[in-house]
């Protein structure tokens, strides 16, 4: 009887190949996760870093020049 009880209460080999699974399917999920926030960080400081640069007066002037109109 207790051969019996032991036999029961431990998974199957097709319940373990299902654990297996769903624990490699949950790391995939994790990492994919994961490399999207990272992603996401490294836009938003692009964004930022775009957004505070200030604008710098003398490269419009130059650009003004290249085009043969004259300064402001």
């Amino acid at each position: 009887m207790t051969t019996a009880t032991l036999r029961l209460a431990s998974p199957t080999p097709f319940e373990r190949l299902l654990q297996q699974l769903a624990a490699a399917l949950t790391r995939h999920v994790e990492r994919r996760v994961a490399a999207r926030a990272e992603r996401r960080e490294i836009g938003l400081g692009l964004l930022q870093d775009q957004q505070t640069r200030r604008a710098d007066p003398h490269e419009v002037d130059h650009l003004l020049a290249m085009v043969g109109l004259s300064g402001r």
